[in-house]
């Protein structure tokens, strides 16, 4: 039973490598058990995941030329980052 205890700090390497399809399913038992313990993880993984997706759809709608985000792009993300997390 202890094999599915893990630390805050691993359940974050977790979430981050699940974030690059680098998770294996014991992995994943052992994050959602940790879920049922800790909602700090918890919310931390949907912030991560919220985050991967907005900056993911924002690269592809960009050029690679253009090195900064204009102030309407961040107002953009701004807004809709508390959006979600209300």
């Amino acid at each position: 039973m202890s094999k599915f205890f893990i630390s805050c700090d691993e359940a974050t390497t977790i979430c981050d490598k699940s974030q690059y399809g680098e998770i294996t399913v014991f992995d994943k038992i052992k994050l959602n058990f940790h879920f049922l313990i800790c909602k700090y993880c918890k919310t931390y993984t949907k912030q991560n995941t919220l985050l991967s997706k907005i900056f993911g759809n924002y690269a592809k709608g960009h050029c690679e030329e253009q090195r900064c985000m204009s102030s309407q792009d961040k107002e953009k993300i701004e807004t809709e980052v508390k959006k979600k997390l209300k």
